[in-house]
């Protein structure tokens, strides 16, 4: 065997039992969580009637809009799409927030963003995210075999990508690395997950947020990949009962892609 079968035999081993251990964390994490009580999250026995009607107008708006989508469009995204989008998104944050303040919640309890220190979030959110990573990574190639080898990137990775001007690059860096996570894991991990797994547990409220999360992002050869991830998400979020978790391990996600894609010679093998 050659010096370079070895190395790519090596490496094959590597990934491999990296994806084991990934494989292993997160089946850990949820035994954890099934042996707790299962009162872990404060959402579970207070969203009412009146969450699930909201609940349910959300999911039904995520769902029309991810079907007019298409990859076509998305990949012609622009800057002031973005930025609209993040405006909505805020406005359905604000709006949530609003709702469950008039029916008299806590939302710093409920989200359990006081919970843990700044420093045990971070060291957190990054752990779980590097372990995430292999899941991501299978899921990509598998969906690679399954429909074809042909770019996966959406349409915000594309403008990235073909961004002529720092400002530009600066309103994208901002949105996908405090926006997004802000936003999407209030809407999808702590909403629309806590009502979920109110009225049908942990596995239903799971999937359907991790599906919804990946179907809002309107770009099927990332479908599989995005919902590994926000099952992850998902999984961070319950476990450590702090938003905080699951937000830190978005923004670093969006960071390091961002960041992979603008220095690739410094990142890429």
């Amino acid at each position: 065997m050659g010096g370079d079968d070895f190395l790519s035999a090596l490496g094959s081993l590597t990934n491999a039992l990296f994806l084991i251990a990934s494989v292993y964390i997160y089946i850990a994490l949820l035994r954890q969580i099934n042996r707790r009580d299962r009162e872990v999250l404060a959402t579970d026995s207070r969203f009412g009637v009146a969450e699930v009607a909201l609940a349910t107008f959300l999911i039904v708006v995520f769902g029309f809009s991810s079907l007019g989508a298409s990859s076509v469009q998305i990949a012609r995204l622009r800057t002031s799409d973005l930025i609209l989008n993040a405006v909505v998104s805020i406005g359905i944050v604000l709006f949530v927030v609003a709702f469950l303040k008039l029916r008299r919640f806590d939302i710093t309890e409920l989200t359990g963003l006081a919970k843990l220190s700044f420093a045990r979030t971070f060291i957190t959110g990054l752990v779980l995210l590097i372990f995430a990573y292999p899941l991501i990574i299978f899921a990509d190639w598998l969906t690679a075999r399954v429909v074809g080898s042909g770019s996966s990137r959406q349409g915000i990775i594309e403008l990235f990508s073909g961004s002529q001007s720092m400002e530009q690059r600066i309103i994208i860096i901002l949105l996908a690395t405090v926006v997004a996570p802000i936003a999407e894991e209030f809407i999808f991990r702590f909403f629309l997950y806590g009502v979920i797994r109110r009225y049908f547990g942990r596995s239903i409220g799971l999937i359907v947020s991790a599906l919804l999360f990946a179907a809002v992002h309107a770009h099927l050869p990332s479908f599989a990949p995005l919902f590994v991830l926000g099952a992850c998400f998902t999984l961070a979020y319950e476990w450590s009962g702090s938003l905080l978790v699951s937000m830190t391990m978005h923004a670093i996600f969006n960071a390091i892609t961002l960041l992979a894609l603008a220095f690739p010679g410094t990142l890429q093998p």
